[in-house]
């Protein structure tokens, strides 16, 4: 996003282009707002098109060329909106490849684990028993016998007990060594899902800056369309029709469309403060974070059915579920390294926060990205706004923590960082 579009997000850019389309379907006619030096040199003035109306030839050959520069306009947003679609829809396919693999990983160490801790007290055992079988070896039991046939009554007692004592040891010692199998074998596949891990996670990195750059393309694509087709449309109406008051007519849909924006934005401010469930924002923690927003938990972190795809996949962070279009803040102060379409994860901001921690915000609405890659941000600053896009069935953001790439549970992590969520 250039510093422009920074300046003027794509919400406000977006609401004031379909207010100039308003007014122009009712036949206005007027300057739309000054054009780049590169767009005019390519899209014709407003005096050529007064010129054009000299001649009905001249005039009939300007219809078409506008024409033809609106489809063409139309067209390359269209596939630039799809590519940007496909490329987010394949980050997003690699990151849950790597998170379920992450998570795979170190459910097999955590297995391996406790079979070393298993086999460590088998071998501990065995051991004890080897050595209580060297304090009283049969020998000293026969020897006793042979010396003392008096108390050979006890004494065969005792080499009955020791045989079963032998028999007994034989058993933990095998258990030991299958333990000791059965934990190595499980530190191997954990190592090998360690060593799968690096490859899922460049996969993913790549898929992501691929799909920003998508993003980036698209938006270019679009915000070329919002600047030029208003005033095209315009210019199509001067050349076909006696229209009047068009400035006038545009200057009341500007106004009325940004008093909606500013409506709708006091509207959502107003239902996230009075969303139940927590509040986000506001000054950060003795630890340097906040809640990211408000609402209840909606869905927690780990395996489910997906109410979207219905079928069973990892949710790798949480939901929290406030009001639609409530404000969605920086968890802690960091850069912006994503900020465009995610696939499922529909349009996504993702923060890296320094320390090997990225959190990463999911579902905003459409035009609710307030920030742009590269682009600081203070912790509790408003960085978007909850919306429902991608693989969502309502209003809500989906909230992930990360500790050097890997998905965690934002509940415990955050609670240990003196947040509730």
């Amino acid at each position: 996003m250039s510093p422009a579009s920074h300046r003027f997000p794509r919400s406000r850019r977006r609401v004031i282009a379909a207010a100039v389309a308003v007014v122009l379907s009712a036949g206005a006619v007027a300057a739309v707002g000054p054009v780049s030096a590169a767009s005019a040199a390519q899209y014709p003035s407003w005096s050529d098109v007064q010129q054009a109306k000299a001649s009905k030839d001249a005039q009939q050959a300007k219809v078409t060329e506008i024409k033809a520069l609106l489809q063409d306009l139309t067209e390359k947003a269209s596939a630039a909106q799809q590519a940007s679609e496909a490329a987010g829809t394949a980050y997003q396919t690699a990151q849950t490849k790597y998170d379920a693999a992450t998570l795979e990983q170190q459910t097999l160490q955590q297995q391996a684990d406790e079979a070393d801790r298993t086999a460590k007290r088998s071998e501990e055992q065995a051991g004890q028993l080897a050595a209580q079988l060297g304090r009283a070896s049969a020998n000293d039991v026969t020897t006793d016998i042979l010396t003392h046939p008096s108390d050979s009554g006890d004494l065969l007692y005792e080499l009955g007990a020791m045989s079963k004592l032998t028999e007994q040891a034989d058993g933990i010692y095998s258990q030991a060594s299958q333990d000791r199998g059965v934990a190595q074998g499980l530190a191997d596949r954990a190592e090998q899902a360690k060593d799968a891990l690096g490859a899922l996670a460049d996969a993913a990195e790549a898929k992501m800056q691929a799909a920003q750059d998508a993003a980036d393309r698209a938006q270019s694509a679009v915000d070329a369309q919002a600047d030029n087709k208003a005033r095209l449309e315009a210019q199509l109406t001067l050349l076909t029709t006696n229209e009047q008051d068009v400035q006038a007519k545009y200057d009341e849909g500007v106004a009325a469309a940004k008093a909606a924006e500013a409506a709708r934005a006091a509207a959502a401010a107003k239902a996230a403060a009075t969303s139940q469930g927590g509040t986000g924002g506001g000054a950060p923690n003795s630890s340097g974070w906040v809640r990211p927003a408000g609402g209840y938990q909606t869905s927690p972190y780990g395996y489910r059915v997906d109410p979207y795809t219905h079928y069973r996949a990892l949710h790798a962070g949480v939901d929290l579920a406030p009001a639609c279009y409530a404000p969605i803040y920086a968890a802690h102060s960091g850069t912006v390294t994503f900020a465009a379409n995610g696939g499922g994860y529909g349009n996504e901001v993702v923060l890296d926060n320094g320390g090997g921690i990225s959190t990463a915000y999911g579902h905003i609405v459409d035009g609710g990205i307030l920030v742009s890659v590269g682009q600081h941000v203070e912790a509790g600053q408003q960085i978007a706004k909850i919306g429902s896009t991608g693989w969502s069935t309502g209003c809500h953001l989906h909230f992930e923590t990360r500790v050097n790439g890997s998905a965690v549970d934002p509940v415990p992590f955050m609670a240990a960082r003196g947040i509730s969520v």
